[in-house]
């Protein structure tokens, strides 16, 4: 009974812990249901369960595995970097901008300390008014536009993945007939042994394949 109120309790204060608080609270509170039926209800044994799985498994002399340095991929193949060179072109041109809009608004901002003797206290307010409104409104512009540069950049980059890259990769697969392809990054491996790094061939064909994917143009430019 002390559980089953302490769980209420816990519903109840969804409002309280946001929406993303209050799914790992009810995830937490199904959990604890899913716990009590088991063991309420717990079927059949290990020994019993497993029955069903067969007892094939990968031979480890039949294994063909090879290794993927993404990483290596990303700064190497020709579409990316042109796809990187993109990108920083866009950034570039929104840096300028942001400066140049800076020098603006730090001319105006002196403009409005000169004339602080000179304009009545209501046309000052207004100026100083007009003043941060600008330069909200240069803030949000600027945000907007950083986050479309991002935005065409990942479209482009899953371009080049989806329609591209993973096709290599399976073409490749297929070739050397792999049983498993695993990302570099996450393995570990010695020097001596032969033919594991594909990421060469992988950057070779992927070039072959595709020199260049054209950003979609951001919006503001």
């Amino acid at each position: 009974m002390v559980k089953k109120s302490s769980e209420n309790q816990v519903v109840k204060n969804y409002k309280k812990t946001g929406i993303i608080a209050a799914i790992v609270i009810a995830v937490a509170v199904l959990g604890v249901w899913a716990v009590r039926a088991l063991n309420s209800n717990s079927g059949a044994s290990v020994s019993d369960a497993v029955a069903v799985v067969s007892e094939d498994a990968a031979n480890g002399a039949n294994l063909r595995i090879a290794v993927v340095r993404m990483d290596a991929i990303q700064g190497t193949a020709t579409a990316l970097k042109d796809l990187r060179a993109q990108k920083e072109k866009y950034e570039n041109s929104l840096r300028d901008e942001l400066t140049r809009d800076q020098k603006a608004l730090e001319k105006e901002k002196a403009e409005i300390e000169k004339s602080q003797d000179v304009l009545s206290r209501e046309a000052l307010q207004r100026r100083v008014v007009d003043y941060q409104n600008k330069v909200t409104k240069l803030q949000r512009d600027l945000t907007e536009r950083a986050q479309s540069i991002e935005m065409s950049y990942q479209k482009a980059l899953n371009e080049v993945q989806t329609k591209h890259l993973d096709p290599v990769i399976e073409g490749i697969i297929a070739k050397k007939k792999l049983s498993l392809v695993i990302d570099g990054r996450m393995a570990r491996t010695g020097a001596d042994v032969a033919n594991l790094d594909i990421t060469d061939e992988v950057i070779k064909a992927l070039d072959k394949k595709v020199s260049k994917v054209k950003m979609e143009n951001p919006k503001g430019f």
